[in-house]
């Protein structure tokens, strides 16, 4: 009889471990700005065309979960929309909240996750429909997202964005933006991940807000990397951090900078991605 109460005990302490292992999800998350099309004069050696296969190449390696990518030109939104098929994806053009200008894209995988609702916002005063904002030099989105893991039917908010380069002003409130959607998008104790090209680095004070919500992952993360992300091609001799992630209601395992890889072409991007992978 003991021994029988043994292997029943065993076996509910197994179906315990599995079931809990099934209600953690381990979720990778990369932040990249693929660099917009652009010309081919401009960028000469490192124009769309000749490291586009590139981009596929990380994405199929590193296998992210979700990824939040901005600059997103229509021509290259069509290319990874072809050439990712295992991925989901949603935003829109900037210019005319359709198809026109750079999109702040998010790709999900789809046998792991499944859309719920989403949206995109502009960086501006009047922020539902186009428009540029503040002292920003052009017009600025934020793409959101509302998901579940297919596994275990968990729901997390994913947003990302891309702060104005030039306007401060632009890039303090559009920033305190995002904060206001943000707290409206996500419940309480809620799991959220925001990706984004900041162009400013974390130690910037416009991040107080934020940071009164979401965790810096290059920060907080339990094992992390403090490399610079934008490299101009590899001219900076130390690049600047301005790729980030910021998460809430998760645990932040690792995070690092994807900048010792060769993805089949010298640099895949003037901006090294950024890769979070986390646990909720």
């Amino acid at each position: 009889m003991k021994k029988v109460i043994l292997v029943l005990s065993c076996a509910i302490v197994a179906l315990m471990g599995i079931s809990c292992h099934k209600t953690q999800n381990e979720i990778t998350v990369i932040s990249y700005n693929i660099r917009m099309s652009g010309d081919p004069h401009g960028d000469g050696e490192h124009f769309w065309e000749y490291r586009k296969h590139a981009t596929i190449n990380m994405i199929t390696e590193e296998q992210p979960t979700i990824v939040g990518m901005q600059e997103v030109c229509p021509d290259q939104m069509t290319y990874l929309v072809e050439n990712l098929p295992a991925y989901g994806h949603i935003g829109v053009g900037r210019e005319d909240g359709k198809s026109e200008g750079e999109h702040m894209a998010i790709f999900y995988l789809k046998d792991k996750v499944e859309l719920i609702d989403g949206g995109t916002f502009w960086l501006s005063e009047t922020p539902d429909v186009p428009s540029m904002g503040w002292d920003a030099v052009c017009k600025r989105t934020c793409t959101w997202a509302l998901l579940r893991m297919k596994e275990n039917g968990k729901e997390f908010v994913f947003v990302n964005t891309h702060l104005d380069h030039i306007g401060k002003t632009a890039q303090r409130e559009g920033l305190a933006l995002i904060v206001k959607r943000i707290e409206k998008l996500i419940p309480e104790n809620a799991t959220a991940f925001l990706t984004a090209d900041f162009n400013t680095v974390s130690s910037d004070t416009i991040f107080e807000p934020l940071k009164a919500k979401m965790n810096d992952a290059c920060a907080h993360a339990a094992i992390s990397d403090n490399r610079g992300t934008y490299h101009n091609w590899g001219r900076k001799e130390d690049p600047s951090a301005i790729d980030n992630i910021f998460y809430c209601g998760a645990s932040a395992d690792s995070f690092s900078v994807l900048c010792d890889k060769n993805y089949g072409a010298p640099y895949i991007s003037d901006h090294y991605p950024v890769m979070l992978k986390a646990s909720f």
